[in-house]
């Protein structure tokens, strides 16, 4: 340590230091966290739970041409 430099100023010096690291490390977690909010916020809202489930009533020909098709498909 330089003879015209007080015990201190250098305690001050590293005071300071650790005081604008701790300032940058705090700044940047602020940010991160607002930058997640804010792409989270720009999805839709989601529901909860699936969306309710539809059922339609088949004739007997619907029927037959459905398992048709299951057959043919089932054969490739």
């Amino acid at each position: 340590m330089p003879e015209q430099v007080s015990t201190l100023q250098v305690i001050g010096v590293a005071v300071l230091t650790l005081a604008g690291v701790v300032w940058a490390v705090a700044v940047t977690r602020i940010m991160r966290r607002a930058r997640v909010e804010a792409a989270l916020s720009a999805f839709p809202h989601q529901r909860f739970g699936p969306p309710p489930q539809e059922y339609v009533e088949l004739s007997a020909a619907e029927q037959d041409a459905f398992a048709g098709l299951v057959r043919r498909l089932g054969h490739r």
